[in-house]
């Protein structure tokens, strides 16, 4: 998956894994059976293994916390790396989209040497992926593209707003939302006229990315040496540097951006239109497009023993080593403003004898050196260089997390069973994180436009013991050609909140050659991160949508009617955007900040219970096919939830939740402020659904040879209860969770050609409607109503989506293969979805960050030596 571009962390940029759509951080990713580097938040960026060494990839999709640990709720992706190589081999990629933009490159370098006594592998790697702009394509230009994109334009545009005696002028211009043009004199209150009008607004989209460029560069080594025949060394050693850059658009400042810090145009200022009285002002700085670089460096190692002896007859095969993992981020951004300098250059203001405006006064003047005045109320053709580089701030902020992990196991039969080896294995693990973030000192005092947050640091340590045992019951009797039963326990004791134990058990059964039946019961955990529990949390200023709107909020409801008037506001009552209107469309942008992301050192783990139930069936009437399907049931408590406001507000409203009535408070006005949202232990989430994965190979013809796969996942439920008390809602079937997903391919080889041909299938789901009123606006089923639906009455059907990927490869005589592929054939352009901008999974447009935009074109060739 990848992070939309306002996410604003520092994962931003990298690749991750979601199984079950249960969340990224619920996946424990492991390389050669060994944990490696998260982020603060407990991310495990996949982008710093090196795609050219990998010789397969593990997944466990049934629970694995008996085994590994925290983490492993909704399973466990281990990638096995080549550890034995004989020469050298490069490999590249370029490519592009058909619109000319989102290039791509890729390139690495291996080489080995393999002995009796010893091995390394080396690997270099470079990756590097340029920017999607979210104006250059019709579909991603507005935030509501295609239903009314001036309701997501900002109340706040680029030429000056003052309040005076109760009413707003702004600026005279030419231009419009989409097109800067030039303002009149500012200093003339003639110039102005009464009221926001709608060429005064901004489309802030014009100036943010649909997708970010990424910058990677990357080293790998691996090594053995083998001290006898019983003990192996081995050690694993790996830096990788990504560096990314996001750009959204210029900050919306007005005088209480920051509301313990407001600032105005003061009353002596040369630019005030209204000499002698100091103005509140709106106005958005679109010449500081908001840039921030972040470099993140990756470090892993781990070295260790292993070795193998005989006991009791049997094999046993042991190891002990050591891991150790850093994940430093290095960010600093551009294009917020120094509110400090802000204060000076809109203070007294004269023209001096030079005719230059100077701040101060005449008798008293300042030096330009030490202050330069800012014609904030001109717009952008009005603002000169010095004066924005005197009010920009220029911010930088630092954060890491370190790993360090000593693990010894061994593994061994111990007694013979009439069925087979009953075998044994343990382990031992200590293990110690540790991080801090430091966020710019100027944004986090408050006296920049930036998001004000406190520091993060904190440490804990776990120590851990396991045991599993492996016991054959029955072999080769009618109605059992096998049965094995597998049991596993691992007791965890954390130095934070304490101990917990987890369980899981699990059994296979082959009832005749042809077919395999698996089950599993598991109990899993994951442990709070170093975010959640020590977070120094941070201004926002949220999208949301007032459940007490009379437009667009959910007032048709009876008891979010019934609170609403509870709290005193009018069934007309509607909220206003930054320009004091009306807000025109669902999820406008708050207009004071709201507090979000404070660590909660009280947090609990999160405790998982998984039920799976599946077969294999490999009929050998046909050679090659192979069928499995399998049941699965995961239900995490005591879920660790980072809360939106949209939540907070629905569950007041709509579910009567007191705990989240009390997160926020309504100003003279009605309109919400001070709402405070930060990590709980909340509730509970519940999935349950089907895999189905078929493969068949078809026998050699004089013509070629085909391979047919297909994955497909059928979402029965995906439950959620928000605590203790409150209504689980079934959210399968809608947006982020479609009852269907499945992939679907064909692989072709004849001689040195091949081909392949894949379809991608996103399921049909259910969107929030735009209006359920005459004319009916993306709402095709306008009466629709469901216990499991906040956003009703009402709800748009979206189809389904397949998108089509087809690549032609041919061996060449020399050890080498060239590869020409285009992914999304067909150009299928993803649906605009309203709940993409709803949920935050894409603050620019209404597009899922995860589908293609365009055609995509590509060129491959490797070269062995």
């Amino acid at each position: 998956s990848k992070s939309a571009v306002l996410v604003s962390n520092t994962e931003e940029g990298g690749q991750y894994v979601n199984l079950y759509n249960l969340g990224e951080n619920r996946t424990l990713v492991l390389v050669n059976g060994k944990r490696w580097m998260t982020s603060l938040n407990g991310y495990t960026d996949l982008s710093t293994i090196p795609a050219a060494l990998i010789e397969r990839i593990e997944i466990l999709k049934d629970g694995a916390s008996s085994i590994y640990g925290s983490d492993a709720i909704a399973g466990v992706v281990n990638i096995i790396l080549k550890d034995r190589m004989n020469g050298a081999a490069v490999s590249g990629q370029v490519g592009e989209n058909e619109k000319g933009d989102g290039s791509q490159q890729a390139y690495s370098f291996t080489v080995g040497n393999t002995t009796e006594k010893s091995s390394l592998v080396f690997a270099a790697t470079y990756n590097k992926t340029e920017a999607v702009w979210a104006k250059t394509r019709d579909f991603t230009s507005a935030t509501y593209y295609p239903w009314d994109p001036s309701a997501g334009y900002s109340g706040t545009g680029p030429w000056g707003r003052i309040s005076y005696n109760g009413k707003s002028y702004v600026l005279n211009h030419t231009g419009d939302p989409n097109n800067i043009g030039v303002g009149a004199d500012a200093t003339n209150f003639a110039n102005y006229h009464a009221g926001v009008q709608p060429n005064d607004y901004f489309n802030s989209t014009q100036q943010m990315m649909q997708q970010l460029p990424t910058e990677l560069k990357s080293i790998f080594t691996e090594g053995s040496y083998n001290f006898s025949d019983n003990v192996t060394f081995k050690a694993t050693g790996m830096y990788a540097e990504r560096n990314s850059s996001t750009q959204v658009a210029g900050y919306p400042l007005n005088s209480t951006s920051q509301p313990q810090f407001p600032v105005y145009v003061s009353g002596d200022s040369y630019y005030n239109p209204i000499q002698g009285t100091d103005l509140p002002f709106y106005r958005r700085i679109v010449e500081l497009p908001r840039v921030t670089s972040e470099s993140a460096k990756s470090l892993h190692f781990d070295a260790g023993f292993e070795g193998n002896f005989e006991f009791l007859d049997h094999p046993w095969n042991w190891d002990a080593g050591f891991g150790y993992n850093k994940y430093d981020v290095d960010s600093t951004g551009i294009g917020n403003i120094n509110l400090l300098n802000l204060q000076k250059a809109l203070g007294p203001s004269f023209l001096n004898a030079q005719g230059v405006v100077q701040c101060g006064n005449a008798s008293s003047p300042i030096p330009l050196s030490q202050c330069v005045p800012f014609n904030i109320l001109g717009g952008p053709s009005a603002s000169t260089k010095d004066a924005l580089n005197y009010i920009v701030a220029r911010e930088q902020s630092t954060s890491q997390s370190v790993q360090k992990d000593f693990t010894a196991n061994i593994t061994g039969g111990l007694f013979e069973l009439p069925a087979g080896t009953f075998s044994f294995a343990a382990g031992l693990e200590h293990r110690n994180m540790s991080g801090y973030d430091t966020p710019d000192e100027l944004a986090s005092s408050g006296y920049t436009t930036d998001l004000a947050a406190g520091p993060t640091t904190g440490s804990y340590t776990t120590n851990e013991a396991y045991v599993e045992l492996n016991a054959p019951i029955l072999k080769d009797l009618p109605g059992a050609q096998s049965l094995n039963v597998d049991v596993a326990t691992r007791y965890s004791h954390y130095s934070n909140f304490g101990s917990t134990t987890n369980n899981k058990y699990s059994f296979t059964w082959s009832p005749f050659h042809d077919l395999m039946v698996r089950g599993t019961f598991a109990k899993g955990f994951r442990a709070p991160t170093l975010g959640d529990l020590f977070g120094g949390g941070s201004q926002t200023f949220d999208y949301y949508t007032d459940p007490c709107d009379a437009k667009f909020g959910n007032t048709s409801n009876p008891t979010v009617a019934a609170a609403c008037k509870a709290a005193g506001l009018s069934s007309t009552f509607r909220q206003l955007n930054t320009a004091g209107q009306p807000v025109g469309g669902y999820d406008s942008q708050g207009t004071t900040p709201f507090q979000t992301g404070y660590g909660n050192a009280s947090l609990q783990p999160e405790h998982s219970t998984t039920r799976t139930l599946g077969l294999v069936y490999s009929p050998h009437y046909i050679d090659g096919f192979d069928v499995t399907v399998d049941y699965y049931d995961i239900k995490i408590t005591n879920v660790i939830t980072p809360v939106s406001a949209d939540y907070v507000l629905t569950q007041c409203y709509q579910y009567s939740v007191q705990q989240f009535c009390d997160a926020f408070q309504r100003d003279a006005n009605g309109q919400i402020v001070n709402l405070k949202r930060g990590n709980e232990n909340l509730g509970f989430i519940e999935t349950k659904g089907y895999n189905a994965g078929i493969v068949y190979r078809l026998p050699q013809f004089s013509f070629g040879k085909f391979v047919f796969n297909m994955n497909a996942n059928y979402l029965q439920n995906w439950n959620q209860q928000s605590v203790s008390g409150a209504p689980v809602i079934n959210y399968a079937g809608q947006y982020g969770t479609p009852k269907w997903r499945a992939n679907l391919g064909v692989d072709y080889t004849y001689g040195n050609w091949g081909a392949t041909w894949d379809m991608r299938y996103y399921g049909a789901f259910i969107d929030q409607c735009w209006s359920q009123s005459d004319p009916v606006i993306h709402c095709n089923m306008p009466n629709y109503t469901s216990v499991n639906w906040a956003y009703g009455p009402g709800a748009n059907r979206m189809g389904a989506v397949v998108m089509n990927d087809a690549q032609a490869r041919y061996s060449l005589p020399w050890k080498a293969q060239i590869a020409f592929g285009i992914r999304n054939i067909f150009k299928k352009q993803p649906p605009n979805t309203i709940s993409a901008t709803t949920f935050g999974n894409n603050s620019t447009s209404s597009v899922d960050p995860n589908l293609d935009l365009d055609r995509y074109f590509y060129l491959q060739y490797s070269q062995q030596f």
